[in-house]
């Protein structure tokens, strides 16, 4: 919980409980509730709340006008909330890969605390071993540890199987019953084929299905096919079975369908997949060492997501357990540190202060080759961090074949790695040219995902060099007057004729209205994007002189999610008077049923004196439109 732990309460108290709220999103100054009833809500005592502004009652949603931190408060707000039943929010937009980086973030970023965690305690267990032996290696307590850093990792599925049901819009805990029957123990390590060999092995009904020998633990992608389809169906029986019994005979029903079809279809065909990349990289190794280590190097961090990285470790085992070296694993040795070295960049580029603290437990878990939380919660969200690694652990992978490097024995990942890179009769050449090659990955790593960049999660404003200095001497910068040009063509109204009592009435401060007559909107000085709305309905501005500039493309336009708009700036950017920065279609906009009206308001309205419109009726774009007047 955050700073608004408190008024996010009582706004959820003042709503009528969670038990009221079928949804909640928001857009760039609101909470937007769908309630079960609205009766229910108190909502003289909302607007009487301190920390919000006002309520509104429009197009079948409760709306709590917060201001611009509107953000940070829906934070605390979801957290009060917990899981909502129905989630309704709409799916990604973007391309197939935009599509893609949500779903796995979406999925895997409520469960990066503890991925750290085990992949901290891992490396603990780890450390113990190698300094105090053999002998602490079979104690309990290194048992302890081990359970506490592999329990979640061998339990992996359960975890997906609710936060991937929360993603596609089914019931969570659903999704942890299909994955629990994955995980089940009588079904891991072949011990269910075993036990059936004599009765004519696995089959369901008579149809024949297989297991792999390790099981379903670990592994992420049948279960987020699994629970697709899951989700999928459910849905549909929520549509076709009576009220009276949909409590309990969907679940059953959707569990009934989609545990046995992942037994006897999704799982085995993850399993084919899984098994054909490794007899196609097992070719490419035997075609040619450099250009397959080049090529796992590459992709083991993308195997690993999927739980493919699964398909070549049985190889590696049968060759070690014959007690020959091998070198299927070693181009992804390195790759730990190259994906190490990115979080580096991205913990000491950031100016998020979360993503920051975020970044230290999944830069210590990457040393000891535990790489998930870095994976799902920095670098692939941010995705050029994520490619820079990838590139990085190509190089390397390639450059580790080429060395000739082999593994002797199964082991660690990380620091943990140099043992098993140590011959039987000592030599320790590979284990020295591993930490080498684990250096240089770290620092390219670093260095390339520092050079390429990555979209922050928080604006910082950049300020002009005259705001710098007043800024190192602890002064504050005061203008006579700051001039707000317009960004829009059209009919200038009153912002009392605004069609949102928010705006009419003045709340969100003082500013204009214009009814523009194209679909055009530029810069109306030379400033700062502070805030992008993902729907582009709305933009923040802050000029070079402090003046904050809200500007809403229509009324109630944030439920055409974005349809009919496009910008051409992104959060942060810096822009000067007259650049482009959203266009929309007014007639799409009308052909909805909303207003296209578009109220620009000076948003800290009381740091000024006064703040004076234009008396024209009528305006272009680039025309003096607002004044904003400090008296000193």
């Amino acid at each position: 919980m955050g700073k608004y732990e408190e008024l996010a309460k009582n706004i959820v108290k003042e709503v009528g409980g969670k038990e009221n709220v079928n949804s909640l999103t928001n857009c760039i100054t609101r909470l937007r509730f769908k309630l079960k009833d609205e009766s229910k809500a108190n909502t003289e005592v909302l607007k009487n709340m301190d920390g919000v502004v006002t309520v509104m009652q429009a197009g079948g949603q409760y709306q709590v006008v917060i201001g611009n931190h509107v953000p940070d408060v829906r934070k605390d707000v979801d957290a009060v909330l917990g899981v909502l039943e129905a989630p309704t929010e709409s799916g990604p937009k973007g391309n197939l890969f935009d599509q893609f980086v949500d779903m796995i973030s979406s999925i895997f970023q409520p469960i990066l605390a503890p991925l750290s965690a085990a992949g901290m305690l891992k490396g603990v267990n780890a450390i113990l071993i190698f300094a105090l032996g053999a002998g602490f290696a079979e104690s309990s307590t290194s048992a302890i540890f081990n359970a506490m850093g592999d329990g979640l990792f061998k339990f992996l599925p359960i975890f997906i199987g609710y936060t991937a049901m929360k993603k596609f819009g089914g019931s969570p805990f659903l999704g942890m019953l299909i994955a629990s029957s994955l995980v089940y123990p009588g079904f891991l390590e072949g011990a269910a084929t075993a036990q059936f060999a004599e009765t004519g092995g696995l089959n369901f009904f008579g149809i024949p299905f297989s297991i792999p020998p390790a099981g379903y633990g670990s592994t992420v992608m049948p279960i987020i096919a699994a629970v697709a389809f899951a989700a999928f169906l459910e849905k549909q029986l929520r549509k076709v079975i009576p009220d009276v019994i949909k409590l309990f005979i969907v679940p059953f029903l959707t569990a009934l369908v989609t545990i046995p079809l992942t037994f006897l279809v999704i799982g085995p065909v993850m399993n084919t997949v899984s098994d054909a990349l490794g007899n196609g990289l097992l070719s490419i190794q035997s075609f040619s060492p450099i250009l397959f280590g080049a090529i796992l190097g590459f992709s083991w961090q993308i195997l690993v997501m999927f739980g493919l990285h699964w398909a070549l470790i049985p190889f590696a085992i049968i060759a070690l357990s014959q007690g020959d070296p091998t070198s299927l694993l070693t181009p992804s040795g390195s790759v730990s540190f190259a994906q190490t070295g990115a979080v580096l960049a991205v913990m000491l580029k950031t100016k998020n202060a979360k993503l920051k603290e975020l970044s230290i437990p999944a830069f210590i878990s990457g040393i000891f080759g535990v790489t998930e939380p870095a994976i799902y919660g920095i670098t692939l969200p941010r995705k050029k961090p994520f490619w820079a690694s990838c590139i990085v652990g190509g190089v390397t992978g390639a450059i580790a074949m080429g060395l000739g490097m082999q593994g002797y024995q199964m082991g660690g990942l990380g620091i943990f790695r140099y043992p098993s890179s140590i011959s039987p009769d000592g030599d320790v050449t590979f284990a020295i040219y591993a930490m080498i090659l684990d250096a240089c990955a770290l620092a390219a790593g670093f260095g390339l995902a520092w050079v390429l960049g990555f979209k922050d999660d928080e604006p910082t404003i950049q300020l002009s060099k005259e705001e710098a200095k007043l800024a190192a001497t602890g002064q504050k910068k005061k203008l006579a007057k700051d001039e707000v040009y317009s960004p829009a063509e059209g009919k200038v109204l009153p912002l009392s004729q605004a069609r949102d009592a928010a705006f009419s009435e003045g709340i969100m401060g003082k500013g204009v209205v214009i009814e523009p007559t194209n679909g055009e909107i530029v810069a109306p000085f030379d400033g700062t994007v502070m805030t992008l709305f993902p729907t582009k309905h709305a933009i923040g501005l802050i000029s070079d002189n402090g003046t904050e500039l809200l500007i809403h493309i229509g009324i109630d336009t944030v439920q055409l999610d974005g349809e009919g708009f496009e910008s051409f700036v992104e959060q942060n950017a810096r822009v000067k008077k007259g650049d482009k920065l959203v266009t929309f279609d007014i007639k799409a906009i009308e052909e909805a049923g909303y207003s296209t009206q578009v109220p620009i308001i000076i948003t800290n309205t009381p740091d000024y004196t006064d703040v004076i419109a234009t008396s024209e009726t009528s305006i272009k774009q680039g025309n003096l439109l607002i004044t904003a007047i400090i008296s000193n």
